[in-house]
């Protein structure tokens, strides 16, 4: 059995999200979040170590702009994000969305 290596316990949300990376830009849902990183239900193709840029619909209609390593990706599914470069005001709306 694989060992969990998520420092962070996610919640699950449904939320939109758009994302950019090398295969270009794709629409998306976040289906489980934390302050460490999400999972993204995408067709879209995405490489582990890969950088991308996604933005998240918060439930007030406001936009939440992130940057994310990719931990995996299961192929016609989605993949996991690590949060990185993350800034004092986007771990605050991280804690207040993963919160409410």
């Amino acid at each position: 059995m694989e060992q969990e290596r998520r420092e962070e316990n996610r919640v699950p949300v449904s939320l939109e999200v758009s994302w950019e990376g090398a295969s270009g830009r794709h629409t998306a849902r976040v289906s489980d979040i934390s302050l460490g990183g999400c999972y993204l239900d995408t067709l879209g193709s995405a490489t582990p170590g890969e950088i991308i840029s996604l933005t998240i619909k918060l439930p007030d209609g406001d936009l939440l702009n992130l940057r994310g390593e990719v931990a995996y990706h299961l192929q016609n599914l989605g993949f996991s994000i690590c949060f990185t470069y993350l800034t004092d005001e986007e771990q605050y709306q991280l804690s207040q969305l993963i919160t409410s």
